[in-house]
Parts: C-alpha cells; structure tokens; sequence
C-alpha cells in the first residue's frame, strides 16, 4: 500500500485525473476496475433534478456519481455489490471532498430496493452489466466478471428495482449494448417505465452503433424520440466527442 495526498492506495491502484473543470480525480486499477467512455458518455447524457435524490446503481469505483456531482446539487446514493469496489468509491468520495453530497452504499441492488423505500429517487443512473449469464466466456477476474456479465444484477433486476426506488414521473438514464436493446425496452416496459429517448453510439462515422443511451420515465406515456447519432472518432482516428 501507498499513501497519495492523504488516501490509502492498494499495490495495483492508480490516481488518474478526470479532466473536469472542478478538478475530479479518481482511484482506478486495471486488476479490479478501470472506468470507459461508456460511462463518461451516461453522466453527460442525464439530464439531473438541480435539487433532490440521485441513485447511481452498479457504481463500481463511483466514477458516475462524480461526474455527475458536477452538474447538480442533488445528493446521489451510489451503489455496489462488490466490497472492494465500494471500497474505493468510498475513497474516491473522500479524496474528492464530497462526502456532504455522495454516499456510497455497499448493498445488493435487489435487496436494497426491498427495504430502501418508494419512490425516494428524483433520477437514476446505470452502467450495467452488458453480458447475459451464459454470454461468452467470463473473465477469470471476479470484479470484472461481475461487473461485465449479468452475474448479480440483470435487466429485469434494474427495471424491478427502478420501478421501486423512482418516484412517478422520474427518469432513468442507462448506458448499454444495442444488441440487449429490445430486452431493455421489455423489461422497463414490464415495471412501467416508458422508454423517451434513444441515442446510438458509433465508433466512426460508417461503423455500426456499440453502444445506446436510453432515458426512460416512470409511469411515463408512449412517445419515443431517437437523437441523431453520436460519433467518438473522426476519418482521422481523432476523438471528437
């Protein structure tokens, strides 16, 4: 272990800078958890209540909950399963002086939303995992084979605990894989959480869509919008977005 500007780092972490104007830094490691665009993309694309409740479910080291500390004042429950993850949330919390706005919650999602309460939550966010139980072969990495295939939390877990935890008229913002798509829609269609947008990401500009954003709104009526498409890299190979 290590000690960087008073926080603890294990042997294989890291202090990586989030390159926000506030000055967000956070702990990562590539043995555990390292975040991705997916991510950074989600806390741009929600659209946050100024004031009031935020849940960011699956929330691995945090990542999601901080940079959405940027754009509201609300004060945003982030939650993970895995001890080691929240572990380090925590202290990414704490090296980043939020500790009055973000608390993060060591819980099974499914029970949490058991016994957390109704309807406490103004918005949701979410970066699930990506890969059905049985999809390709998973990673021989525990946290990593968690966090990437629907091991402790599916679709139908996040749309049940959602349909729970949001209040009428609040909003989900989820980050996933266009092939699992009609599944989202099903599954939050079955809690009573209308799908409202939709924006795909692509790679370049001719390439398929390997990522979707969805917003979606509890009790909401059927109406769905489709945002042109998002392009990450430019004919030059440059990141443009």
């Amino acid at each position: 272990m290590s000690k960087s500007n008073d926080v603890i780092l294990n042997d294989d972490e890291r202090i990586d800078d989030l390159l926000t104007d506030s000055g967000l830094h956070i702990i990562q490691s590539r043995d555990v958890f390292s975040f991705s665009l997916d991510a950074v993309l989600l806390s741009r694309f929600a659209k946050l209540p100024k004031q009031g409740r935020v849940a960011d479910f699956c929330t691995g080291n945090g990542v999601i909950a901080l940079l959405c500390s940027d754009k509201t004042e609300a004060a945003i429950d982030a939650i993970e399963i895995q001890p080691r993850l929240a572990d380090m949330a925590r202290r990414n919390v704490t090296m980043n002086k939020l500790e009055q706005q973000i608390q993060v919650i060591e819980a099974d999602l499914r029970q949490y939303a058991i016994e957390a309460g109704n309807g406490i939550y103004d918005a949701i966010t979410v970066n699930p995992p990506y890969m059905r139980p049985a999809a390709g072969d998973k990673n021989v990495n525990e946290h990593y084979a968690i966090a990437r295939h629907e091991v402790m939390c599916t679709i139908e877990d996040i749309a049940k605990a959602t349909c729970k935890l949001l209040r009428p008229g609040g909003k989900i913002f989820i980050v996933h894989r266009p092939s699992r798509l009609a599944d989202i829609i099903e599954a939050l269609r079955k809690w009573k959480i209308e799908p409202k947008i939709v924006q795909f990401v692509h790679p370049k500009q001719q390439g398929e869509a390997n990522m979707v954003l969805i917003e979606a709104c509890r009790d909401g009526k059927p109406d769905l919008r489709v945002l042109p498409p998002l392009i990450v890299y430019n004919e030059a190979g440059e990141q443009i977005i």
